[in-house]
């Protein structure tokens, strides 16, 4: 039974059907889209095995840490198919992201090994990589013994994949030669605009070229819509409002958070005159058009005014617009999305990336197992899975976003995704400079932001302040 069908997904996984043909000819047969789905997994997991042997841990345990979001469901979802494929039995414990990295520093700090491996930001493996608290990745990545031939690492987008990597040096750039892989690329999320279709043809306006164009578009639609304001961005005393829309915004005028000397000491580069501007416009736009407890805002903030109708459009991550135009929002089915260029005289959109990504604990009792695992959720085929099956919005691999059923997936229901990404891709990166300070700069940076919105300081004086106080700190900590 089935052989047909299996000769015809058989060419799928070699790659002489590409995914359109072999649904069509899975339909064409009369397999029911279940049956059809049981199948496939089947025979991917009977290719994966054929070539690697995923068996090689059979039997033993392992236990991750994960935050609750969308992209660890899907993981979830697909668990049995690793466990299948391995015969290694998996648990693990989710928390809610506003205790979650606590869980996890907690864990790291006291060298538990209750956690072979766990969800993190790359900017976190700054922190766990210089303290011994995780593994370096490329002892497995470049072990042709305990790597699947079919992983393909050259799959990753390199923005993505470099922005894990960092040789442990403050300053020291990431992705370079001599950087260790801390954590793989699992799914990102680019800083783009998200906005209200329906808003944006009501006042008659378009999308915003850069960002005198955002300020007055945004000031606009709050003038002509009503009972809305102009444009959402994050505005809590905390890094999360700095390395979103802000960040990518600063990072496409060629601005920099920190200077490196050839001697490798830092210091603060906010005071440029080109950085002045900049925040003199953000800070007018926040100001003008932006929410009027803009100093309490977060992500969740930022996404539920957008899915409510609260707010015309965001300068944030992409994802976050991709789920507030579904499930039971209202303006669900109403969003639209554009790639973001804030300096006039840029090519192209270079937003700043969050990364979720996997690390294995340094304290795991059990490392090539775990590396089984890691390599599993961030293969192919998993992407694959959580691309067209689940939300696993913004996959880090080439593959999945050159796959036609994938892109048709968001060109149905969340029109311009696709060609948001496209605009942006090359240019997504981490544009912070990776250093054992970063969240106290980014922290005190987003508090003189404060000030400056709220006409406490004016914004020559407070980023000269900002650069005299972390200079300190830099040169007290021995790195300036």
């Amino acid at each position: 039974m089935y052989e047909k069908e299996k000769d015809l997904i058989s060419a799928f996984l070699r790659g002489e059907v590409d995914r359109r043909g072999m649904l069509k000819g899975l339909g064409a047969a009369g397999i029911a889209a279940g049956s059809a789905g049981t199948l496939f997994n089947m025979m991917s997991t009977q290719a994966l095995a054929a070539d690697f042997d995923w068996k090689a841990h059979s039997g033993k345990s392992l236990k991750l840490l994960l935050n609750k979001h969308p992209y660890a469901d899907a993981m979830i979802a697909n668990l049995q198919a690793f466990k299948d494929l391995t015969g290694i039995e998996v648990t693990y414990d989710v928390f809610p992201e506003d205790v979650y990295f606590d869980k996890v520093t907690a864990a790291l700090s006291s060298g538990s090994s209750e956690y072979d491996a766990f969800m993190t930001g790359a900017y976190m493996t700054w922190t766990y990589g210089p303290a011994g608290w995780i593994a370096d990745l490329n002892e497995w990545i470049k072990d042709p013994t305990k790597t699947n031939p079919n992983y393909n690492w050259d799959d990753f987008l390199a923005g993505v994949k470099n922005s894990c990597a960092w040789n442990g040096q403050p300053g020291g750039a990431l992705g370079s030669e001599d950087a260790k892989q801390w954590c793989i690329p699992w799914a990102f999320e680019q800083n783009n605009i998200t906005y209200n279709r329906e808003m944006f043809d009501k006042a008659g306006v378009e999308l915003p070229k850069n960002l005198d164009d955002m300020i007055a578009v945004a000031a606009k639609l709050q003038k002509d819509i009503g009972g809305i304001y102009g444009i959402g961005v994050r505005g809590s005393r905390s890094w999360a409002t700095i390395h979103p829309g802000f960040l990518s915004g600063y990072a496409n005028f060629n601005q920099k958070d920190l200077n490196v000397s050839a001697d490798g000491k830092l210091s603060a580069a906010m005071n440029t005159a080109e950085s002045k501007a900049y925040h003199t416009k953000f800070v007018q736009m926040i100001q003008e058009s932006g929410p009027k407890d803009w100093s309490t805002y977060t992500w969740y903030q930022v996404g539920a005014d957008l899915g409510a109708g609260a707010s015309a459009m965001i300068f944030d991550a992409d994802c976050l617009g991709y789920f507030m135009n579904g499930g039971d929002n209202k303006m669900a089915g109403k969003l639209g999305y554009a790639a973001f260029a804030a300096n006039p005289e840029a090519t192209a959109s270079t937003p700043n990336i969050w990364i979720w990504s996997l690390a294995m604990s340094n304290f795991s009792k059990d490392k090539d197992a775990t590396w089984y695992f890691l390599q599993w959720a961030s293969g192919p085929e998993h992407a694959l899975f959580g691309a067209t099956k689940m939300d696993f919005v913004d996959p880090v691999r080439q593959s999945i976003w050159k796959d036609e059923m994938f892109r048709e997936k968001l060109n149905g229901k969340y029109p311009g995704y696709v060609e948001m990404f496209d605009a942006s891709a090359a240019g997504a990166s981490i544009k912070f400079t990776p250093q054992p300070l970063f969240f106290d700069v980014t922290t005190e940076w987003a508090a003189t932001l404060q000030k400056m919105v709220a006409k406490q300081v004016p914004v020559d004086e407070g980023l000269d302040q900002l650069v005299e106080s972390i200079d300190r700190q830099l040169k007290e900590a021995g790195l300036g």
